[in-house]
């Protein structure tokens, strides 16, 4: 009688699928995005409730539709902003695949890549100065690839609807051509000199009249580096953000070379102080 009534008291308790997909819903819209998908897998109830827009709607950044608007494939996701979320948070080509923007997983925080091939870069069409070399060490594939100049400059510009908040610029640079031998990664030196004589110079405006302007010298013989030009402030997320950005060289008394030019990198300010912790080999230098 005993263990007939424990067994009934068994079969009767609660379980995770008895909890009402409203209740898992509310309470997943306080967990970041990580934290939901690993709760997704538990059971099809946690799956069900983790697709509710209204748990989406809030991490999605505030200009994601302006942000949809400017992807090649302007179709939005027909199963709901869930969809949407996940399609931001992997690199999304725009402008002809010169730039990607994508949002931070956890924060989605809007963050953006620039390639070479979308700047001006003085003399890049005469192959005496310059070539674009292919490479899987770029996102794009390819980078800009200095032989030798006098006169170093190079310039680009962005166009974009910002969420509100502080932004940081990074020039991602390496000198030396790399390669593989006998499945190593080596890296050719050949060309490169006159980068101890006198510093690059990086310089960031907006439309506004911020401003900033730094310069180091170029030393990073084999290693990307994310050269942080400066940060910008975005108060007005309605209004479209415009930015200039220049990377110049232009003493003339000599000639440098051995320079790659991969791409600018905009990140939230809160993300950039940790994104380049030497993982894979780069590292992060604030001027």
């Amino acid at each position: 009688m005993g263990a007939n009534a424990s067994s009934v008291h068994r079969e009767t308790r609660p379980k995770l699928e008895d909890i009402p997909e409203s209740c898992i819903a509310m309470v997943l819209s306080y967990l970041d995005p990580p934290e939901i998908a690993n709760l997704a897998r538990l059971n099809r109830s946690f799956r069900d409730a983790s697709s509710a827009d209204f748990i989406w709607v809030p991490k999605l950044p505030s200009t994601y539709t302006y942000i949809l608007n400017k992807l090649a494939d302007q179709s939005r996701p027909d199963k709901g902003e869930k969809d949407i979320y996940a399609r931001l948070s992997r690199p999304n080509s725009f402008d002809g695949g010169t730039k990607e923007v994508w949002i931070d997983k956890r924060s989605g925080g809007v963050c953006l890549a620039i390639s070479s091939k979308a700047m001006s870069i003085t003399g890049i069409d005469d192959r005496r100065y310059w070539n674009h070399i292919p490479t899987d060490e770029s996102r794009f594939q390819t980078v800009a690839y200095l032989q030798q100049i006098w006169w170093l400059e190079v310039d680009g510009d962005l166009e974009f609807q910002f969420p509100k908040g502080s932004y940081s610029l990074f020039f991602r640079l390496q000198l030396g051509k790399v390669s593989k031998r006998l499945g190593r990664r080596v890296c050719n030196s050949e060309n490169v000199h006159g980068w101890d004589l006198k510093p690059a110079h990086f310089k960031l405006t907006t439309q506004d009249g911020q401003h900033a302007v730094s310069q180091a010298i170029l030393d990073n013989l084999g290693t990307w580096v994310h050269y942080h030009m400066g940060d910008f402030v975005v108060e007005d997320p309605s209004a479209l953000t415009k930015i200039k950005f220049s990377l110049t060289q232009i003493d003339c008394t000599h000639t440098k070379g051995g320079l790659c030019v991969d791409s600018v990198l905009i990140y939230p300010s809160s993300l950039g102080k940790e994104l380049f912790s030497v993982d894979g080999g780069e590292v992060c230098k604030k001027l």
